[in-house]
Order: C-alpha cells, then sequence, then structure tokens
C-alpha cells in the first residue's frame, strides 16, 4: 500500500487573543513524488472556536480529526476534555489504535498535540510544530517566539517559511486560520 503524507504544522498562542495554526500545502507520495502543492490541512472546527491542523498519513488523518470534532461535540466544544476522551476511547478502539497521525488543536486557552497512538501531549510553551518539516519549524518558531514580539501569525507564517527552505516534504503554500 503506497502512503500519501509529508507536511509541517505549526501552532502558536500568544495569549488568548492572539492564537494562529499553519500548515504548508505539500502531499507527498512514498519519498520521490509530489501528489499536490496546494492541500488545506489547516482549519476552523467546533463553531469556529478550536483550530487545527494535522499531519501524516491522510486517511489516518482525516480520521483522526473526525473523531477528534465528535468529541468536541460531545463535551460542548471543551478542548482538554475532548482530546482525553480521544486517549481514552483510543484504548476500546481497534481503528484508531494504529494511526499514523497527530493532530495539533488550539483554542483560547489551551494548546494540544494529540496523536493517533492515544496520546495527548500539552507543550510547555506556547508553541509546538509537527509533521516531516516539524523539527525545523519547531526552532525556528522556538526563536522567534523567546526572543521577538512578532505576534502569533508573523511567528507561525517565518516558521514554516524556514522549514519549507530545508524540509523537501514542506512547501511554501501555507495556509493560516487564526481565532
Amino acid at each position: 500500500m503506497v502512503e500519501f503524507h509529508a507536511t509541517t504544522i505549526v501552532a502558536v498562542r500568544r495569549g488568548p487573543d492572539d492564537v494562529c495554526v499553519g500548515g504548508d500545502g505539500q502531499v507527498t507520495m512514498g519519498q520521490t513524488s509530489v501528489m499536490k502543492h496546494t492541500a488545506k490541512k489547516v482549519r476552523k472546527i467546533y463553531k469556529g472556536t478550536v483550530v487545527s491542523g494535522f499531519a501524516g498519513s491522510v486517511s489516518d488523518a482525516f480520521t483522526l480529526t473526525d473523531k477528534f470534532e465528535k468529541k468536541l461535540d460531545e463535551h460542548g466544544g471543551n478542548l482538554k476534555r475532548a482530546a482525553v476522551a480521544l486517549a481514552q476511547s483510543w484504548r476500546s478502539d481497534r481503528v484508531m489504535r494504529n494511526l499514523e497521525a497527530l493532530l495539533v488543536a488550539a483554542d483560547k486557552e489551551s494548546l494540544l498535540v494529540i496523536s493517533g497512538n492515544g496520546e495527548v501531549i500539552e507543550p510547555d510553551q506556547d508553541f509546538v510544530a509537527i509533521g516531516s518539516g516539524g523539527n525545523f519549524a519547531y526552532a525556528a518558531a522556538g526563536a522567534l517566539f523567546n526572543h521577538t514580539d512578532m505576534d502569533a501569525e508573523a511567528i507561525v507564517r517565518e516558521s514554516l517559511k524556514i522549514a519549507s527552505s530545508i524540509c523537501v516534504f514542506t512547501n511554501d503554500n501555507i495556509t493560516v486560520e487564526k481565532l
């Protein structure tokens, strides 16, 4: 089976009124072919109060995102409770046990990384990056977050731009959603 994957997602919170998630648009088949340049992997969910972005196997990412959205609905939009409920259901749901995907979700209070392996991680600082270029984008976001007064959107865009100049699985077709 051929896997479609590769992307970079960056999320930054600079307080409750400055929350942004962005991602590149590249979808790669295997290690050698770019299949799409303009994929949208970032979107607002739950009545526009949560912004999310996914990385990993496309079908697995859609499954993870769909299940997370259902948990958000069940928990009235409470991001942390929905993430924990998703992780708890992971233990009993065979489909979810092997999802090769990561999801970043942020609202005005929280920033979380949710994995297809049943993990929920709240980063130490108010920024995170995942995906193929995640380490490059994370380093850039950390430097910009800690040593400039740039707003969340500017940090997200610049971090993705830097990652796209280094990572062959990340392009500079950037989509950004802001709360």
